[in-house]
């Protein structure tokens, strides 16, 4: 039997449990209940009318819409639910990989520049999937005037948490201190500098106030989304687990980087997804806006990221360097800024580690006995250009 007053705690009823008489004080009180004349309800004729007409597919728009956020279909953005309907073929927890080899390889293979990197890049990556949480779940989803819309990004919002419980699964299994590997954000400034552009970015949207239909509002939250689906999904995520890759490239970590390859395929789909909710903004809004302000947004993350490289790279680890994972940045900001529509803010960039796109586009097929049996059909599926 459930118990509604611990519904976690485990009860079990027994056949003289449903034979027993109830209590007397619960006879009592519902023998009054009985005697008490129950309210008046209005019947249906009473009601006001709402006159309300089906749902014009025509008045809905991604913002600043006037259909019913209620009514689902007919569909405006058929695509948005498709990506829903994907997101939903990709079911998997971190519970479902093996950790027991990683575990051995940090204590006894990883040299102390490797374990600096493994640890730093979680603790990274530990605040940003919380950041990117509170970006969909509090600033944009309730900004969005089509359910289709809504209803991916809560399935985005849960993934999120899923990558949080994901990186918090690696550190305790690791053995590491969880209270040092999450404040850490906190007290390395190298860190801490991607943290807060992401967080100062986030702030200015995160506000009941604003107002959308008010130009500079509306530039700033496209600029905002652009930046969150394009730097910080599209290009700092994206780059931001090759360090972990580059480990198990060569034998070590596979059990978080398979985890991470997870991950990625999930970050791939928000990415696409908020590049092209992006570019129906600024389509169905005529947004205008100014080149400048998208360069240095791309500028500023551009110098964050050198400078997080720096830090987590300081003594280069064996085929990976601070120089390749900046290049690389580069290159990826470049893509999504084309896919975006806006111009390349790094002409030239090349990709430095050809073998990137490999984690996000393999199809993983694994021995059941080895590790859950996945198939990730949409990031093996989405292409980027």
């Amino acid at each position: 039997m459930l118990n509604w007053d611990d519904p976690l705690a485990t009860v079990t009823a027994t056949e003289d449990d449903f034979d027993k008489p109830a209590a007397p004080a619960a006879t009592a009180k519902a023998a009054n209940e009985l005697d008490t004349p129950a309210p008046e309800k209005a019947s249906i004729s009473e009601l006001p009318p709402t006159n309300a007409k089906p749902v014009n597919v025509d008045d809905k728009r991604v913002i600043n819409g006037s259909a019913d956020i209620n009514q689902l279909a007919p569909f405006k953005y058929p695509w948005a639910w498709n990506y829903f309907l994907n997101a939903n073929k990709n079911h998997w927890t971190p519970l479902d990989i093996n950790m027991a080899q990683d575990v051995h390889d940090y204590r006894h293979k990883l040299t102390l520049e490797e374990r600096h990197v493994y640890e730093n890049v979680l603790s990274y990556l530990t605040t940003s999937d919380i950041l990117a949480m509170r970006n969909i779940g509090l600033a944009v989803m309730e900004k969005m005037a089509a359910p289709e819309l809504q209803i991916y990004q809560a399935r985005q919002v849960y993934e999120e948490a899923l990558h949080t419980w994901t990186y918090q699964h690696c550190i305790e299994t690791i053995g590491l201190d969880q209270a040092e590997i999450y404040n850490r954000y906190r007290v390395v400034p190298e860190i801490y500098q991607k943290i807060k552009l992401a967080n100062d970015r986030l702030n200015t949207v995160l506000r009941s106030d604003i107002d959308l239909r008010d130009p500079d509002e509306l530039e700033n939250f496209v600029m905002s989304y652009a930046f969150f689906a394009g730097i910080f999904e599209g290009s700092w995520f994206y780059n931001g687990f090759s360090p972990i890759f580059a480990l198990q490239r060569r034998g070590l970590m596979k059990g978080t980087a398979e985890q991470l390859q997870y991950i990625m395929r999930d970050e791939v789909m928000h990415a696409s997804f908020g590049i092209r909710v992006c570019k129906q903004i600024i389509k169905e809004e005529n947004v205008k806006l100014d080149p400048k302000k998208i360069q240095t947004m791309f500028e500023e993350a551009d110098a964050a990221e050198a400078t997080y490289a720096g830090y987590i790279l300081r003594d280069p680890i064996l085929g990976y360097s601070k120089e390749a994972h900046h290049e690389q940045f580069r290159y990826t900001a470049n893509r999504r800024a084309k896919q975006l529509g806006f111009e390349e803010p790094f002409p030239g960039a090349e990709a430095s580690l050809p073998w990137l796109d490999e984690q996000a586009n393999m199809r993983k097929e694994k021995n059941f006995f080895e590790t859950k049996v996945t198939e990730y059909q949409t990031g093996g599926g989405l292409k980027w250009d």
